[in-house]
Parts: C-alpha cells; structure tokens; sequence
C-alpha cells in the first residue's frame, strides 16, 4: 500500500500498536494558517482558492497533510476559533463550493486534509447560544450557565459565581441580562464553553464531525479537547460555587484564580474521547484525529493514544513549550537545554511500547522556533540553526508537524508597538498586566510581546520579495491583515525553492529521510548525555539497525560529551551521514576534532 509520496510502514514493524500501522505512521503534517497563508483575492486575507494555488508548492516539499485551521462562519472574534456555525465557511476564505474544491485538489496531489475542530466552546453568536439565553429554551443547558453570588448584585465586579480568570484577560465569567446569569466563557468573553455533561451537546456535535467526514475531510485536529470535562461535585456545582463542595484556589497575581486544575484531563475526559470515537469514527478507514493536550503528562497521552483505548491517535503536549517559562507565559527565561532534553525523552519514552506522540515546535500559537532557541544574528548562524533545530526535532519518534513558514525559516514578527498587533491575547494580556493588575511595566511587556506574542507566527507567508511577500498582489489596494515581516526580501520560498543549500531544501531531505527511512519512523529512542548544555544527542534503532543524531544547540563550538564521543569515534565514512546541516566532509573533520562548530548537526549510521 502506498500514498503519492511514500511506502508505508510494514506490519512486521510496531508503531503505535495497531495493526495494520496506520498511514500517519511515516507522515510529517504540515499546518496552514488560512488568513495568513495566500490571498487569492487581494482583500487582504488569505483564502480557501488561495491555499488550493499553492498544493504544488506543498507537493514539492513532500508533506502528507495539511492541517487546516479553522474556516468555519465567524464573528473572527479570535481569529476563527469562535466558530458561529460549523457547517458553513466564512465568506472571508470562501465557500462550500471552495472548500469542496480544495479538499478534491489536495486529494488528487495525495495530501489529506485535517479540519481544525474548535468543540469545548462556541461563539456567542452560535445559534445554540443564542437559543440558550431562554431558560425556557431546549438549549437552556448547553452552555454552563450560573446565577450570581449570594448577596451580590448580578453584573457588578464580585458577582461572579466563583473567581475563575479567563485565558485572555479577565473574569472567565459574563453576565447575560437576557437570561439574568452568568456563561462560563475559559477564554473570550465571545467563545461560551458548551457543557459537554449534556449528552444532546455531545451528539450535536458528533453529528456535525460525521457531516464533514462525508463530505471528504480526513479528520480533525481538536483544539483544547481535553478541557471539555470539567471537574463538578455531587450536585453539579463547579468549585468555588455557593454551597459547593470544591473550594476553588487562591488568586494569582491578576486578581483571578486558576479554571485549570479543574477543567484539564477532567473526569469524564476518557469517557467522551472514546464515545466520540464510537459515534464518528467506527467504521471509518484513513483518518487521523489528534487533540490539542492542554493538562496532558507523557503518562497520560500513552493512555490516550493507545489504540487499546480507543480515543485519539495522538496528543500536542505542552511540557516542552513551557520549559523556557516561569509561570506565567510573559514570563521568559533563557532556554536550559538539559530541560528540553528532559521534556522531550519523557515524551519519548511514554510512548516506547504503545501510543503515539506528535512532534511540534512552532505552529499558530506558538512563537517562531527559530526566533526562540536560534541564532538569527547572522545569514549563516540564521540557516545553520533553522536546519539544526529541524534535524533536533524530525529524529524523533512520531509524526512531526511543519508550520507555514517554518520550511523556509521564517522569524518572529520584529514588531514594537502594541497597534502593531491583532492577537486578542497579547492585546488583552498587555492591558491586564500593565494598565489593571500592574504587575508589569510597559516596556518589559512589549519585550515580552516581541518573544512569545501568537502574532510572531502569524505574519503572511513570505512566497517572495515583492511589496506583500506574495501573500497579497503587490497592486493591491488592501494591505494584508497582518503586517508583513520585513526580512521578506532575504527570506522567501521563492528564492529557496530550487537551491540545493536552503532550509526549505533540507525540510525536504528531512520528510523524504522520514518516508523512506523506517527507523527515523518507527525506531527506538535513547537519550545521551542529558546533562550537557550544549549537545543534544540520541540515538533511534530497531534491532541490529543504529542511528546517532547530534547536534551542537548553541551558538558557539562545543565539545562532544563522553557518550555521544564514544558513538561517534571511529566516525569517518562520510556515505554514513544520512543527513547533516552542512558539508558532510567537513562535519566529520569537526566530529574527528571531537567538537563541533555552532549550530552543527547530523545523524550518523552506526
């Protein structure tokens, strides 16, 4: 059995613990922001025809699918992920007709299509929202609806029935005159959290995910899916709640208290991940379902990604994002390697005997990888640690995902002002710590901003060195969305294309090792040298076959730690470098010196 672009992996060889393994098995996903992807119309906003234009583009690079963000109808109160009727599309990126069309061209060029599903809330503008403000209304219970405090007046600052903050900013509360309660809104007052204990919310939505099964779409990517069971007492009461019997926690330092230990890896979590998997996915062959962790250990995503237990294929962890943060995300630290390392091997080994894990860097919520843990002080340091940081992350176990952009190197954003930006988080976060709880002064939240703000991977894709970068016709009289970033003219897919030397070259070295290599795709991973500061370094196997990978993750030569060193010392056939980041010749003079430069990299038969 084949796809367009690779072999699949023989049964003979354990992935996941299904049998047969499934297609994703040997696949690398690739995620499109639609609004920032191509502009097909030139109103600024990139568009379902706009994508369909550039599946050769993506065909060149050798991806398997696309995981597509949400295009959905929308007010686009959060960029797509308050969704105000899941069976249509937003006349900002098309029609049915468009998306009908893309999903017919991306099957014909062998690319599968992941629809982003945004279920643990909706829009306020939803029609089952809308309908849910009347207690009278069959849709009275969908959302989590709650009365004021006791002895409070219902709408004034105190009222709220416990003190949960919200994700963006504020109470996760607002009041409703209409109904004369409280919904429960985890992030934008406009994204009501459905209340997933109402078994007709859970077949509405089963119903909607079987509708677009049908209509040809290959599954979804399930944004913040483990926070649809919150945790509740006997008599339905969320903590904090009068006569409850959950206390909530204390308040953290923007005056609010923490909905996540309560809402993360609920109850019921388990329970409705796999009646989900009964109710749309029984029967079905070819899809791929994975969820977005939030609250999920290692431990926990081998349980959910076990094929035994019938929920998701795979999981998005956190742990590994995180390990450069103190507390709060605006809180940024120097990255720790050994932390990393640590991150990722317990990731790994979670999944040694059964599950899956997926492997991830950047994507629309993150900031540019490179940005972050690269070296983008010079051309060269710039390419040498997008390719490193490449390497690093696709020799691991698992399906890597690519995020638009990161082929080719793309940077953080550059922006320093706060009109600058559109991300409903950074905005509201920057007003919350700056002007209201006053826990941060401007300019370390502006800098704060420039490291971790969602806009940094937001920035159109750059095609080419024109006005737009490509993304919007160079005539046009709309200006994209979001500002253009201005290294456009030095870092473009048009320029990297057909050179051998560039990042978007070695992404594609890096998939076609992925597709025709079953140990890159299925081996075993150890850890070495954990400890050391500056090499990352590991090995993948299955049975007498042996791969080393190592790479120098700093901006300076380093010396090769003693395990790596011992693997590495009778290293001098260059025909046994799979891959490297530079000149395979001269990677192994360095490995010889038993150092490497900065940013080197290579995996090594051994």
């Amino acid at each position: 059995m084949t796809t367009k672009q690779r072999q699949l992996i023989p049964d003979d060889v354990h992935t996941n613990g299904a049998t047969p393994n499934p297609w994703w098995s040997n696949a690398v996903v690739y995620q499109i922001y639609p609004r920032s992807f191509q502009d097909s119309d030139n109103d600024g906003f990139g568009d379902l025809k706009g994508i369909a234009s550039r599946l050769e583009y993506l065909a060149q690079l050798g991806i398997d699918a696309i995981w597509l963000s949400p295009v959905y109808r929308s007010p686009q109160d959060d960029n797509g992920y308050d969704i105000s009727d899941y069976r249509d599309i937003d006349p900002m990126f098309g029609t049915l007709d468009d998306m009908d069309m893309l999903l017919s061209e991306a099957h014909a060029f062998g690319i599968k299509i992941i629809m982003d599903l945004v279920v643990n809330h909706t829009s306020d503008e939803h029609a089952w929202f809308q309908a849910s403000r009347d207690r009278n209304s069959e849709y009275a219970d969908w959302y989590w609806w709650r009365p004021a405090r006791k002895g409070c007046e219902p709408g004034t600052p105190g009222a709220e029935p416990n003190r949960w903050g919200g994700t963006f900013g504020g109470s996760a509360w607002q009041y409703d005159p209409q109904r004369g309660e409280y919904y429960l809104h985890t992030f934008s007052k406009k994204q009501p959290d459905l209340n997933w204990e109402n078994p007709s919310v859970r077949h509405a939505v089963y119903d909607m995910m079987n509708w677009w099964l049908d209509r040809g779409v290959d599954g979804f990517r399930m944004d913040v899916i483990t926070l649809i069971s919150k945790r509740i007492d006997e008599q339905g009461k969320l903590p904090g709640e009068d006569g409850g019997a959950i206390a909530d926690e204390e308040a953290g330092e923007e005056g609010y208290s923490s909905p996540w230990p309560f809402s993360m890896d609920g109850p019921r979590l388990d329970e409705y991940l796999q009646e989900m998997r009964r109710e749309v996915f029984a029967g079905r062959k070819g899809y791929l379902t994975v969820g977005e962790g939030q609250g999920i250990s290692p431990q926990r995503n081998e349980y959910i990604t076990d094929p035994e237990h019938e929920e998701l294929d795979m999981l998005f962890l956190f742990d590994h994002v995180g390990v450069d943060q103190n507390g709060a995300k605006w809180n940024m630290e120097q990255l720790e390697l050994p932390k990393l390392k640590a991150a990722m091997a317990e990731q790994q080994e979670a999944v040694k005997h059964n599950g899956w894990a997926s492997l991830y860097f950047n994507n629309h919520d993150q900031p540019r990888a490179l940005s972050r843990w690269g070296d983008t002080s010079t051309p060269e340091m710039r390419v040498k640690s997008a390719k490193a940081l490449a390497l690093m992350l696709h020799m691991h176990k698992g399906t890597p995902y690519v995020y638009q952009g990161e082929e080719i190197g793309m940077t953080n954003a550059g922006f320093t002002k706060l009109e600058q930006y559109r991300d409903l988080e950074s905005i509201n976060a920057y007003h919350q710590r700056v002007d209201e709880a006053r826990v941060q002064d401007g300019a370390s939240m502006m800098d704060s901003l420039a490291r971790v703000s969602r806009d940094n991977s937001r920035t159109p894709m750059q095609w080419d060195d024109s006005t737009y970068a490509g993304f919007t016709s160079e005539n046009s009289s709309n200006t994209p969305w979001l500002a253009v970033n201005k290294n456009k003219d030095t870092i473009n897919a048009a320029d990297q294309r057909d050179r051998p030397d560039s990042v978007f070259s070695f992404y594609k070295e890096l998939i076609d090792l992925r597709h025709g290599n079953v140990v890159v795709a299925a081996g075993d991973f150890a850890a070495l040298d954990v400890q050391d500061e500056h090499i990352y370094a590991f090995t993948r196997s299955i049975g007498e076959q042996r791969l080393l990978v190592v790479v120098n993750a700093s901006s300076q030569a380093a010396s090769l730690p003693e395990q790596t060193a011992a693997l590495l010392a009778d290293a001098d056939d260059a025909s046994r470098v799979l891959i490297a980041n530079e000149d395979h010749q001269n990677i192994l003079r360095q490995v010889e010196r038993r150092k490497l430069e900065a940013w080197s990299a290579l995996v090594y038969e051994i």
